[in-house]
C-alpha cells in the first residue's frame, strides 16, 4: 500500500481504524490523523504490543484497501 494512503483517505479509513483497534478513542485518532507512525505508536500504547506487531498489524489493515477492487479504477 501506499504510504500515502493512509494520510490521504483518513476520513474514510477513520472508522475502519477505530473498529479494528476498539481501544482507540476519538481523541488518539484526532492524535494520529492519517499519520501511520502515530497510529502504530497508539495502538502499541493501547494493547501493550511490541512495535513490530503493531506494525504488522497495521500493515494487514493497510493491505485490505490496497486492493483494486476497492474502486480504485472507477470510470
Amino acid at each position: 500500500m501506499n504510504k500515502d494512503i493512509l494520510s490521504g483517505k483518513w476520513t474514510q479509513l477513520r472508522g475502519d481504524v477505530q473498529k479494528r483497534w476498539g481501544k482507540l478513542t476519538n481523541d488518539h485518532l484526532d492524535v494520529i490523523n492519517g499519520d501511520r507512525l502515530k497510529l502504530v505508536g497508539k495502538i502499541q500504547e493501547a494493547y501493550g504490543v511490541a512495535v513490530d506487531d503493531a506494525e504488522r498489524q497495521v500493515s494487514e489493515f493497510e493491505t485490505t484497501y490496497s486492493s483494486p477492487s476497492k474502486n480504485d479504477h472507477a470510470a
